[in-house]
């Protein structure tokens, strides 16, 4: 089956892709979620147009997210936790810690576009996670997991 994407689908495509999926996945999910439409030949036309319009608009977008690549990879970022013994967190640090500590620093970034290699996290230490600012820009972001002070 042969689907235009209306939003980013994780692990499938962005919006306006062109997907090939099973049958079942995108008449149970992605078309009843609003996720999709069908690739007929009229809306094929209709997304080959709106991808040429959009095409110039997209270098400025472009232009954005490499900017705030920039001024990620200068941000050096340290999100305390409450720590156990050796060093273990009581809890864990996720995707919505960093984009939490992201906010604070004055960078508005959505959890869905932050991924943390490895998961979570439940030791102190440095760690990396990944950032999709646009599908063409995407950021290896290192930050720090300490100990809170008591």
């Amino acid at each position: 089956m042969e689907l235009i994407l209306k939003e980013d689908v994780q692990n499938l495509g962005f919006k306006d892709d062109l997907v090939k999926v099973k049958n079942g996945y995108g008449r149970n999910y992605l078309i009843p979620q609003g996720l999709a439409m069908l690739a007929t030949p009229s809306a094929k036309k209709v997304l080959a147009e709106n991808l040429r319009q959009k095409a110039h608009k997209e270098k400025e977008i472009v232009a954005a997210a490499n900017e705030t690549a920039t001024a990620l990879k200068d941000l050096q970022i340290k999100i305390s936790a409450k720590v156990g013994a050796a060093e273990k967190l009581f809890g864990s640090i996720t995707s919505i810690d960093v984009a939490d500590a992201l906010v604070k620093e004055g960078h508005e970034i959505d959890k869905k576009y932050i991924s943390i290699k490895g998961g979570t996290i439940k030791r102190t230490g440095p760690y990396e996670a990944q950032i999709r600012l646009h599908r063409d820009v995407v950021v290896e972001f290192p930050f720090e997991v300490v100990s809170e002070k008591k």
